[in-house]
C-alpha cells in the first residue's frame, strides 16, 4: 500500500477532504522524523515504536579488492512492532493467503524462466 492509497482510504472512511488528510499524514511523518533526528524514540501503544539503533564500529572486507575497511559507529532508524500487532499479523488468514499466493506466483515465474 502506498502513501497515496493510505490518504485516499482515510479520506473515504472519514469524509475529510483528501488534501487535508495529506497534510495531516505529511505532518505525522515530519513529527516522527524531527523527533528521531533529535535522538528521541517515538512510541505508539498497540502499534509499535520508531527507535534509533546503534551500530558499533567494525572492520569489513571489500572482497573485490581484497582489502579491509573500517565502518565507523553509526545510528539507524528502525521500527519495532508491538506484541499485540505481531500477534494480529500471525493470526491473520489474509496474510497467510497472500503469502501462499506470492509463493505460487514465484514458483510459476521460476518455471517460466
Amino acid at each position: 500500500m502506498t502513501k497515496a492509497e493510505i490518504i485516499q482510504e482515510i479520506s473515504v472512511k472519514t469524509g475529510v477532504e483528501k488534501n487535508q488528510v495529506q497534510e495531516v499524514v505529511e505532518s505525522f511523518f515530519r513529527v516522527v522524523r524531527n523527533n528521531m533526528t533529535e535522538g528521541r524514540n517515538v512510541y505508539f501503544r498497540g502499534f509499535g515504536s520508531f527507535i534509533i539503533k546503534r551500530r558499533a564500529k567494525k572492520i569489513a572486507r571489500n572482497i573485490s579488492q581484497n582489502t579491509a575497511m573500517v565502518i565507523d559507529e553509526h545510528f539507524i532508524p528502525s521500527f519495532k512492532p508491538a506484541k499485540t500487532f505481531v500477534e494480529k499479523i500471525k493470526k491473520s488468514e489474509a496474510v497467510k493467503m497472500n503469502a501462499s499466493k506470492r509463493e505460487a506466483e514465484a514458483k510459476q515465474a521460476m518455471k517460466d524462466a
